[in-house]
């Protein structure tokens, strides 16, 4: 039986489960940026077992938001520079 609460199978791919890989790829971020980072993961990870384009869009929204907090911060200078 799928346990929707404590291990979704939208979010289990593999051997790894979708908050361990968030967990790393959020070390040494705080505030926006790890939130922003740690949805856009989230729903890439799920689109396609979840709620599909809503899913990619919603990951979209939340990449724009990063790029957004990372060009009105010190740490967005790359995100200048790429242009």
């Amino acid at each position: 039986m799928s346990d929707n609460v404590n291990s979704p199978s939208h979010y289990q791919q593999g051997e790894i489960e979708c908050i361990d890989a968030i967990a790393v790829a959020v070390n040494g971020l705080s505030g926006m940026e790890a939130v922003c980072t740690a949805n856009a993961i989230k729903y890439l990870w799920r689109w396609k077992m979840k709620n599909g384009k809503e899913d990619l869009m919603k990951a979209r929204w939340y990449l724009n938001k990063l790029i957004e907090v990372c060009q009105n911060d010190t740490a967005g200078v790359w995100i200048e520079s790429e242009r």
